[in-house]
């Protein structure tokens, strides 16, 4: 999707040079590629393609050297979703700066009403609160989807816990990692830890022996209580993902739906997929996830999905 913008762009910036001249150029192609519009005259700023926020350093000093080259400013910006973009660059050093970025595999971005680059918190492979592993959900996911055309914009994003911070809450889709515990009460010593980190009162501390009383209807899954128990007492049963469904920003936002918890890793690809063919089936131009299910029902998508979002 993006080669073949970059490929008209290229032409256009040729036909720029030849002609010197204002040319008429199609913005709306060239935002598809990733070449979004200043209000400054004949200059862009360009998106670059940072799945997951991570950014290997060999990229970053292309980024770096071709920006300094390319850019009439002196910074580039990093976008809310963890983009970077090159900004005041001229239509016609296009062709130049896309062929440069390639040398370190650096891709534009795509806009437009296509799946986006996912974006994702560090997950578990170093945050100490992290339970699933979302930098390689992320540049899986932007292997198999980047690029696909849809009725409207599709942002994928994924949280390794419940504060997510990768904001699955306002996402077309979101996953959050999360973690069921379990408590053993024969090792239990009854410090009353559990209960005071819990953030939502699923547990409460006995007031005579101590030990805890769990409300598994108020738990979030964020696995505060095994982290902190001395004995072991409190244990992982399960670990998954909450999946959200139909948020976005903007004029009008919405908040998604939760539609599931505890989703195992293996299933994921399958909610995205199927996910993608409802949307096909029944979204409108120009419509996001949300608002469909909200001119259609949730109903409607959850019967859809069937048991790919039920608990096994």
């Amino acid at each position: 999707m993006a080669d073949e913008s970059i490929k008209e762009f290229e032409k256009l910036g040729q036909q720029f040079k030849d002609e010197e001249k204002i040319l008429k150029v199609d913005f709306d192609k060239l935002k598809a590629g990733g070449f979004i519009k200043q209000r400054q005259k004949d200059l862009f700023t360009v998106r670059l393609k940072v799945p997951g926020g991570r950014l290997p350093i060999k990229k970053l000093r292309k980024i770096i050297e071709v920006a300094s080259k390319y850019s009439g400013s002196d910074y580039v910006h990093v976008s809310f979703r963890q983009s970077i973009e090159i900004s005041h660059v001229h239509i016609r050093d296009f062709d130049n700066l896309v062929k440069e970025l390639k040398e370190a595999d650096q891709e534009v971005a795509s806009c437009g009403a296509r799946v986006r680059v996912p974006t994702a918190c560090s997950g578990c492979e170093y945050n100490p609160r992290g339970i699933s592993d979302t930098q390689k959900f992320a540049q899986e996911v932007d292997k198999r989807y980047f690029g696909k055309p849809q009725h409207h914009k599709f942002k994928i994003s994924f949280s390794g816990c419940p504060i997510d911070c990768a904001r699955t809450r306002g996402m077309d889709l979101g996953f959050q990692g999360e973690v069921e515990p379990k408590w053993e009460e024969p090792s239990c010593i009854g410090c009353r830890l559990c209960a005071k980190v819990c953030p939502t009162t699923a547990i409460i501390a006995d007031k005579d022996t101590g030990k805890p009383h769990y409300y598994p209807d108020r738990c979030i899954y964020c696995g505060q209580c095994i982290k902190v128990c001395p004995s072991d007492s409190w244990c992982v049963n399960r670990t998954g993902n909450c999946v959200r469904i139909g948020g976005k920003h903007g004029y009008i936002p919405r908040e998604a739906n939760t539609v599931a918890h505890l989703i195992p890793d293996e299933r994921v690809f399958d909610v995205i997929d199927k996910t993608l063919e409802w949307y096909g089936n029944n979204g409108q131009k120009r419509e996001r996830i949300g608002n469909t299910i909200d001119r259609m029902g949730i109903s409607k998508y959850l019967e859809f999905m069937g048991d790919i979002l039920k608990w096994t």
